[in-house]
């Protein structure tokens, strides 16, 4: 059944091992609360990002109460989430704490999947030493997302340093000439750190999905697309 709002895509999780997510940005607030009743009345979870903290407000108290809604990300989880079994293997690490909540997005859509993260704020280049602290303890996680506005400059920094799969995510902070990302996107295309990956400005759903997609693959079995279990454990 779809309503006059949105066409469900019900056979994702099996295509892909992923719930459908929500992206809210440019929804009006009949239209969210559209696709979260279906959602409640097929009992499906859902995943919601972009969502702003006056839409959450005015939805139906029924529906904010089936709801875990972070304001810093702008996401939400409608209905229950996996619950991590095994420690992190996602680092997310952020050049500033302006970075913080495009890197919080990554952190929620990862928990999401029954993923913890481990969270490393505030090390960007203008003081090294912070990231050279901490470089031991990344080195252990398969997969690190680094979320850098400005120039960039430490996803390249972490590519040249970690034998991870490193997802860059450019960021729109900076100045005038930083032109709301493009400058750390073009930065980030641009590294000569061999096998860097790059995805678009400011989604950190999308590098949370790819860290999945990379995690997912080693549990996999020939034939078979993995759950959620097969990805949180």
């Amino acid at each position: 059944m779809t309503n006059s709002f949105s066409t469900p895509d019900s056979s994702r999780q099996g295509r892909l091992g992923f719930d459908e997510a929500i992206f809210c940005a440019s929804k009006d607030l009949p239209s969210i609360v559209a696709i979260l009743e279906e959602a409640r009345d097929r009992d499906h979870g859902l995943l919601l990002t972009r969502l702003e903290a006056h839409h959450f407000a005015a939805l139906p108290k029924d529906l904010r109460q089936r709801m875990d809604f972070e304001e810093l990300s702008r996401t939400a989880y409608f209905g229950p989430v996996a619950k991590p079994s095994a420690p992190p293997r996602v680092a997310i690490v952020t050049a500033g704490t302006s970075d913080a909540a495009v890197a919080r997005e990554a952190a929620r859509t990862l928990r999401y999947y029954g993923q913890d993260s481990l969270e490393v704020h505030d090390v960007g280049v203008a003081g090294l030493w912070r990231l050279l602290e901490r470089v031991d303890e990344l080195r252990a996680m398969p997969v690190v997302i680094a979320v850098a506005g400005m120039d960039a400059a430490l996803c390249s920094v972490l590519g040249g340093l970690l034998p991870s799969v490193v997802i860059a995510v450019p960021t729109s902070v900076g100045y005038g000439a930083a032109q709301e990302g493009m400058a750390a996107l073009h930065a980030a295309l641009s590294s000569c750190a061999p096998g860097l990956l790059v995805v678009n400005i400011d989604n950190g759903y999308g590098a949370a999905n790819g860290a999945l997609r990379v995690l997912q693959s080693t549990a996999r079995l020939p034939g078979k697309v993995p759950n959620r279990t097969d990805i949180s454990g």
